[in-house]
């Protein structure tokens, strides 16, 4: 049966399961990752090539480690033809949404006469890019991550993704890699691949910022380098909603409800919605499609929609205000919907890594190719993260240029802050400065 609940009369832990999903159980595993991240900091390339034999079955010299640049030719050469238009088409169309996510390199503005103030982007000079490869590979999550960094002009791309059994990295990753200006790829995965980014290895040299999603050992090792580096935003298992009304049709709902729940067992997947007949009749619907998958997706669509521990299912609210209430409380990662005016909706919704409106777009469409990117905030993190674009991989610097005429304005106004403060340098410092020989340029 697929867990099917009604808002108004969950108890407080139904709901606080829901709200808490797997993202937060990544404390479970944190002992287990802490000695991985210790060993990885104190023995390099040792312990990197330890726990690859480990955890991935995949016996490696360190001189292995980084993909050569003739297995990127060689990819090029044996990728399946069909797969690398798909690839350069949803590559391009990435490319396009987030070079227009590009702002200026500088700007200043006159704050008052004589005082300048303005700002310099500039791009992260190191990130480190995590691409997770399970039982099989996400050459999208590879452009996905790659495309804004490269676009933000980061000067050293890093990539870090777990080998295959026969120890290669699949040639549509590679593909992507080299199609969006990827600098480095080093075939390591999991809680030691982070920590060689953070600390830095014989073979690997550290980087500025991390970021890409990853199973709970890798969001774990993020939070355990927290401060260490820039672990970037909260990508963890993947979650979505369906905020529905009686328009929806329950062959697409059902459908897309099973997009995410397919990624795995700690994935969440929900409808929400007020119409109690689109409720039951997805709930019908929903056990036929998970038996026509293949066995293996099929019981992470189980695990998730029907198992006891499962954090998927049907909502049903008593209105779509309530519904919409649950959906910002939430926060997903992605939130597709399908109601009758959903652009009267969307101002409405607050708290989503992605919002994908009407029946033509599913969540798949987003993951692969309409341009938007498909790294997103989970865990109730888009309370507070964006989506991944361009800006995760620029800062910004603050730049200020005072006249004489300026400094004068604001001279007694720092003295009288820096005396309050309890600053007597502060305050000495804007004593007796010899303007005289100042510019007054911009006056």
């Amino acid at each position: 049966m697929v867990h099917f609940y009604e808002l108004a009369t969950m108890d407080a832990a139904q709901r606080r399961r829901l709200l808490r999903r797997a993202e937060l159980r990544i404390e479970e595993v944190t002992e287990r990752v802490r000695p991985i991240v210790e060993e990885v900091r104190a023995r390099g390339d040792a312990a990197v090539l330890e726990y690859t034999a480990r955890f991935d079955g995949v016996q490696l010299s360190a001189e292995r480690l980084r993909v050569r640049a003739e297995e990127i030719e060689r990819a090029h050469r044996q990728l399946d033809g069909r797969v690398r238009v798909a690839l350069e088409q949803a590559v391009r169309n990435v490319k396009v949404f987030h070079q227009r996510q590009l702002p200026q390199e500088q700007w200043y503005t006159q704050v008052m006469p004589g005082v300048m103030a303005g700002e310099l982007v500039t791009p992260i000079s190191s990130v480190g890019l995590y691409v997770p490869r399970g039982k099989g590979a996400f050459p999208s999550v590879m452009y996905m991550l790659a495309a804004p960094a490269s676009i933000a002009g980061v000067p050293r791309i890093v990539v870090c993704t777990p080998p295959g059994p026969d120890g290669e990295i699949d040639a549509a990753s590679l593909v992507a890699a080299d199609l969006c200006g990827v600098h480095e790829i080093y075939r390591v995965g999991g809680a030691q691949a982070i920590a060689a980014l953070a600390y830095g290895t014989e073979t690997i040299p550290r980087v500025h910022k991390i970021t890409g999603p990853g199973s709970g050992y890798v969001a774990a090792a993020k939070r355990l380098l927290y401060g260490v580096v820039d672990v970037g935003l909260p990508a963890g298992p993947s979650e979505a909603i369906l905020l529905a009304d009686d328009s929806a049709d329950p062959e697409l709902v059902a459908r897309d409800l099973l997009i995410e729940a397919e990624h795995g067992p700690d994935s969440s997947s929900l409808l929400v919605t007020p119409a109690r007949s689109l409720a039951e009749a997805v709930s019908q619907l929903l056990p036929t499609k998970i038996a026509a998958l293949p066995e293996w997706r099929r019981a992470f669509c189980r695990a998730v929609l029907e198992e006891e521990k499962g954090t998927g299912g049907i909502i049903l609210t008593r209105t779509m205000d309530e519904a919409v209430d649950f959906v910002n409380e939430y926060a997903p990662e992605h939130l597709e919907v399908q109601v009758r005016e959903p652009f009267a909706l969307l101002t409405h919704l607050r708290n989503a890594g992605e919002i994908l409106i009407g029946p033509a777009t599913p969540i798949c469409l987003g993951n692969y190719c309409i341009g938007t990117n498909a790294i997103l905030p989970t865990g109730g993190f888009a309370h507070t993260f964006s989506a991944t674009s361009v800006h995760d991989f620029l800062k910004r610097t603050g730049v200020a240029y005072v006249t004489a005429t300026g400094y004068r304005a604001l001279e007694e106004t720092t003295r009288t802050l820096a005396e309050f403060e309890g600053f007597p340098a502060h305050a000495a410092a804007v004593n007796e400065r010899p303007l005289s020989t100042w510019p007054e340029a911009g006056e």
